[in-house]
């Protein structure tokens, strides 16, 4: 998906906001799943401010309608809430179908679902494994299937997929958030291979860092400890705006965060000894956190906050100095480690 193809893209974004000004119908749709908070609320609002027509999912209603409302009144030409749990994927295709009775067409589906499950992989209730890859991997494969259908036989779309820098490098204590992204990231590569005859069909990946959402206050705890992230996180909605941006120029993937480099060439050199050092942090940061009782968080039952932020963000000179510090011992760590193999 190189750069020189988009000259040759359907009409942009922008242009298909300006002819929605003269004619509503104009204005492009995205469907939008995990749409009820964190990166998914940042991202609806952001493509209401551009004229967009909506179609949001989330498994409760009561927390979709006042995001459709807001998505009205930040500007989008139509606001529709469907619930949706994204593991069914007769439930995806009827969000689909929904999307087309009302609108006649989707050009942009953005796979936004995420949840987690924190825990030493054999204290991890099995079924709370399960439903993690279930959401990742198995609900961005319902929407993708449903999506590029519909692309296919138009010849034209973009698929948003969000994967995270965990799609790359593994997370202990967090086993199957790692399988189900590294799982989402082959399923990528595989799409666009599959579509790459097809010049005005893309496929994108976003992949952040740490960002502060209500992701991780709102997942499965199995650790009996609080999780707070002591790394810099990035603004959920800047993280919005460069999927909005996809819609003008789609590409492959998209890196965010100042560890996201660094940490995948660490991973690159050395993967098991950068393994060892992030147990060996995740650990020490586990023993000196308070005690919390354990929990399936939103596994199972979904959310009822509408948040986009998580409140966690330090100042940004603290941010971007520690930002600096993991980026270099990361790379540092890798580079020792690749010397001393035998």
């Amino acid at each position: 998906m190189a750069s020189s193809t988009y000259s040759a893209s359907p009409p942009s974004f922008s242009t298909l906001r300006t002819a929605a000004q003269a004619d509503a119908a104009g204005a492009p749709v995205v469907v939008l799943t995990g749409a009820s908070s964190g990166i998914g609320h940042a991202t609806a609002l952001a493509f209401a401010r551009r004229g967009a027509r909506l179609v949001l999912a989330a498994r409760n209603a009561d927390t979709l309608a006042p995001v459709a409302m807001a998505c009205r009144e930040a500007g989008a030409t139509a606001a529709l809430g469907v619930p949706t749990d994204v593991t069914d994927a007769q439930a995806v295709a009827r969000l689909a179908d929904t999307a087309l009775r009302h609108h006649g067409r989707i050009d942009i589906w953005v796979n936004g679902v995420g949840v987690g499950a924190v825990g030493r992989f054999d204290e991890t209730p099995l079924a709370a494994h399960r439903r993690v890859v279930e959401a990742n991997l198995l609900g961005h494969l319902h929407g993708a299937h449903a999506a590029l259908q519909h692309f296919r036989e138009r010849g034209q779309g973009t698929l948003i997929n969000m994967i995270s820098v965990g799609g790359w490098i593994p997370s202990p204590y967090a086993a199957a958030y790692t399988a189900s992204k590294f799982g989402l990231r082959g399923l990528s590569e595989a799409l666009r291979a599959e579509v790459s005859d097809l010049p005005h069909v893309h496929v994108c990946d976003v992949a952040p860092t740490f960002v502060d959402s209500p992701g991780l206050a709102h997942g499965a705890n199995y650790t009996g400890r609080n999780l707070q992230p002591r790394i810099p996180l990035l603004d959920p909605h800047r993280v919005a705006e460069a999927i909005v941006a996809l819609a003008d120029r789609p590409r492959a993937v998209t890196w965010m965060g100042a560890g996201a480099t660094p940490g995948r060439l660490a991973h690159a050199l050395a993967p098991e000894r950068l393994g060892a050092a992030m147990r060996w942090v995740t650990e020490r940061a586990l023993r000196s956190a308070r005690p919390v009782p354990q929990s399936d968080g939103n596994l199972f039952d979904p959310s009822r906050g509408t948040s986009i932020e998580g409140g966690r963000r330090r100042a940004r000179r603290q941010s971007a100095g520690l930002a600096a510090a993991l980026g270099v011992a990361g790379l540092a760590l890798g580079v020792w480690a690749a010397r001393r193999r035998p």
